[in-house]
């Protein structure tokens, strides 16, 4: 795997760079959830076994280059954002049943929901762990995101409260479910290779509006991706009822009273029950086809517009560069 799998990095030498230092990052990994106990090592092993585009590490590693990114504590704060995501992704699998993830059967489907629960709690501890070598301000940050993880899924769990507009509802939920991690992977790139309090804010501003426009696009992608790239059936979270952008601006069009008899249809048909595939397939060809898919990706740009602004206080370099290029990329991907 390269820095450019997941970060567009132009410049050579900083990819290069970036390369080396990942590959450090992914042996700490293992390090990390290796257990003297068999079931856990296995269990905790699974993912970090599965691969993934390790974003969040790369964001620290790349972000980190605007200071001395040379800094052993830089790595370490690598590997505990990965393992935090890495935590959350057994618990949402569980919350959302998803049978797959990156392309390997899900924890829950292998050892069951509790034992899949206990791990992602086991792989928190260890990030828990590592963050304690860097100091109390590094856990403060880690404890108050992973409050704003736990805080995004419940409410998207619950839903919106009586008479708040689900659409403002949703993007909170992106914030603190996805956007916080980001955030603090930026955040702690900055902090741990010595810049200024200034840069860091910078890209905590950056991760927040970043964060928001790679789910708003994820929204865009549940409707048109190809399953044989994704891993994931299209529709899958229509089929489960569980909120999307687009879905979330149709219900507002028709519930503000200026949708159309085929809009109101629409939302009829992604009401009714979707867990045959016809009925999916169908209630997927009809959104993906409605307007709101391109007002869900203007959104997705505006939210991205939003970052590379967050990153004008920045040096001109490679590094700001390669930012402001994956922010564009992240309106135009397709998994």
């Amino acid at each position: 795997m390269t820095p450019t799998s997941a970060l567009p990095v132009a410049d050579p030498q900083l990819a290069e760079l970036l390369t080396g230092r990942l590959a450090v990052v992914e042996q700490r990994l293992r390090e990390a959830v290796a257990h003297s106990d068999a079931l856990a090592g296995a269990t905790s092993r699974h993912l970090v076994d599965a691969g993934g585009k390790r974003l969040r590490p790369l964001l620290t590693l790349l972000c980190a280059e605007l200071g001395d990114g040379d800094r052993p504590e830089v790595v370490d704060a690598a590997v505990v954002v990965e393992l935090t995501h890495l935590a959350t992704l057994y618990h949402d699998d569980v919350m959302d049943s998803a049978p797959v993830r990156r392309g390997a059967p899900s924890a829950h489907e292998v050892w069951g929901n509790q034992v899949a629960v206990i791990t992602g709690d086991l792989v928190f501890a260890r990030a828990s762990a590592i963050a304690a070598g860097l100091g109390p301000v590094a856990i403060r940050i880690l404890a108050a995101t992973f409050e704003r993880l736990c805080l995004g899924q419940l409410h998207e769990t619950v839903g919106p409260p009586e008479g708040a507009d689900p659409v403002e509802h949703y993007l909170q939920v992106l914030s603190d479910k996805t956007a916080s991690l980001l955030a603090t992977s930026a955040r702690f790139g900055a902090m741990f290779a010595g810049c200024s309090t200034e840069v860091e804010a910078s890209l905590m501003a950056y991760g927040e509006a970043a964060g928001v426009a790679f789910q708003l696009a994820d929204d865009v992608i549940d409707l048109a991706s190809d399953r044989t790239v994704t891993g994931k059936t299209p529709g899958i979270d229509l089929r489960d009822k569980v909120p999307t952008m687009p879905a979330l601006l149709l219900r507002r069009r028709v519930g503000d009273g200026d949708g159309t008899d085929a809009d109101r249809n629409l939302v009829r048909l992604l009401d009714s029950d979707l867990s045959e595939d016809r009925a999916l397939d169908r209630a997927v060809s009809e959104l993906a086809g409605h307007d709101v898919v391109a007002a869900t990706r203007t959104r997705a740009v505006q939210w991205a517009d939003q970052a590379v602004h967050a990153l004008e206080p920045l040096p001109d370099g490679p590094v700001k560069r390669a930012l402001v290029d994956f922010t564009e990329a992240l309106v135009h991907r397709t998994a």
